[in-house]
């Protein structure tokens, strides 16, 4: 009789043992495929989740970095101070825009303004005061390719009209594209003309300070007459649990309204409303700018590309004070109570694979001692201790096999109950200001901390399947070497005296 066919009349014989070593094996390969399932339930949803993000990256300047040298370097000169705001330029961009990573990129120059007759979108359920003298408040948005990168992208879709030209972009023509609900709120058409009465307050600053009349702000407006290009939608997210519980407007009404009040147009046409904004509003002189702010937009080809982009696109940066940031750093700010969840599966997986190790070894120990007799009449029949040593562990992966492949069920079942609990706690939850700015090249996704923990789900999968045996076979594998050195050590002549 062979060392498989003893292996396994011995497991079938020794019902007890076989049992106790099965229940031992079946209890932590529960808690192992438990946590394993938790694991790569939390990286689907992050994968699955930064997917939908998007890979679109900005460069922004590090605030954090520069308060931190600033509280240190308080009597900074303004020369130096001009210098830590120093925004990139277009050289820079441009290097970074030809990274492997990047599929295309555009950089725009942003304006603000407010008007009183040019009306804004608003909510249907409440209006929002801007202040400042004005009824409407309008983000513009340069563009310096003729491809919008937000058309490309799917935020915005052209629903009327036609983008910009080459010709547009060169020259800087008068050319817009405005969203539907602002030419809706306006009657405008494509090629109509939209006169922009760009409005402001303005205080006398020679008034003095205790003559209420005289201190009163002013309201100064010009004309800046554009043409209607083409007429855009938003990419909103419709789900009914966004709406309120009286019906209101949803959750991505809101978030999409700076989007829909967006105008957009040639980076020099911007260019020439700032300018004109500043002149005849706040009474600016200015003259050419050498330091020219833009905000520049970097798709990426694959959201695994992220990271290696970061880093090479940082090392770009001539200021340090600047640095990149993309869309799915988002996840990173929302994700809390994910993250919190996945670290603890990492180490619960850990330190189960070890108790694992330790208890297996030391039953398998204590069953071998009992059978040494037994073992010593193999090897006194001639046996070479290499059969012996095969013989247990084919013992020793017949019972775990079995109580395995039956915890992968269970455990299964016990990580989806374990973490959906977990999930509810406070604890995990993220209770803090998770907000987050974004430039005119971002978008927020629309994304929630309570979207992310309903994509949460724990199934099977043949990651999880794959993870899980690996694992569980290679901890039992492994808990069999201190037995295997007792079989090592056994001498033939003195168990049979």
């Amino acid at each position: 009789m062979n060392f498989w066919q003893r292996a396994l009349k011995s497991v079938t014989r020794r019902k007890g043992r076989s049992f106790i070593l099965f229940l031992v094996i079946f209890i932590l390969g529960n808690v192992i495929a438990g946590a394993v399932a938790i694991e790569q339930s939390t990286k689907n949803v992050e994968q699955e989740t930064k997917k939908q993000m998007g890979a679109r990256a900005t460069v922004e300047m590090d605030y954090q970095k520069w308060e931190k040298y600033m509280n240190k370097n308080p009597d900074l000169s303004e020369e130096d101070y001009q210098t830590l705001l120093k925004s990139p330029t277009t050289k820079e961009y441009d290097a970074i825009g030809a990274l492997p990573y990047v599929k295309y990129f555009d950089y725009s120059v942003p304006a603000y303004f407010g008007t009183n007759k040019i009306k804004s979108y608003m909510p249907e359920d409440g209006g929002v005061s801007y202040g400042g003298g004005v009824k409407y408040n309008f983000n513009g948005k340069g563009v310096n390719r003729s491809q919008v990168v937000d058309l490309e992208e799917g935020i915005i879709k052209l629903v009327e009209g036609e983008t910009f030209t080459d010709k547009d972009i060169a020259d800087g023509n008068n050319v817009v594209l405005i969203s539907k609900e602002v030419a809706e709120a306006n009657n405008l058409s494509v090629g109509d003309q939209l006169v922009l009465d760009v409005s402001g307050e303005v205080y006398n600053e020679s008034a003095p300070a205790d003559e209420e009349e005289a201190a009163a702000p002013t309201i100064a407006t010009f004309d800046f007459p554009v043409k209607v290009s083409g007429i855009f939608t938003v990419a909103k997210k419709e789900e009914s649990k966004s709406k309120d519980s009286e019906g209101g407007t949803s959750e991505a009404d809101w978030m999409a309204m700076d989007q829909i009040n967006t105008i957009y147009g040639p980076n020099k046409l911007m260019r020439e409303l700032n300018k004109q904004t500043a002149e005849k509003i706040y009474q600016v002189e200015t003259s050419e700018i050498e330091d020219e702010y833009y905000q520049a937009t970097f798709v990426l080809k694959t959201v695994d590309d992220v990271e290696a982009f970061r880093e090479e696109a940082n090392a770009l940066l001539s200021n340090e004070y600047y640095t990149v940031r993309a869309s799915v750093d988002e996840y990173e700010q929302i994700a809390g109570g994910m993250k919190k969840l996945g670290t603890i599966s990492k180490y619960v997986v850990i330190i189960a694979a070890l108790a694992t190790l330790l208890i297996i070894s030391l039953v398998v120990l204590l069953f071998l001692r009992d059978r040494k007799y037994e073992l010593g009449i193999y090897l006194s029949l001639g046996e070479s201790r290499g059969e012996i040593i095969g013989q247990i562990v084919v013992e020793l992966l017949a019972t775990s096999l079995i109580a395995l492949l039956l915890s992968l069920v269970t455990g299964n079942l016990l990580g989806g109950a374990v973490s959906n609990s977990l999930l509810q706690t406070d604890w995990l939850n993220n209770t803090g200001d998770n907000m987050m700015m974004y430039g005119m090249g971002m978008m927020p996704s629309n994304i929630s901390y309570e979207d992310i923990q309903s994509a949460y789900k724990v199934t099977f999968s043949l990651g999880y399947v794959i993870s899980y045996l690996l694992l569980g076979l290679g901890t039992v594998l492994l808990s069999a070497i201190l037995p295997l050195l007792y079989i090592l050590r056994l001498n033939p002549k003195k168990i049979m005296m």
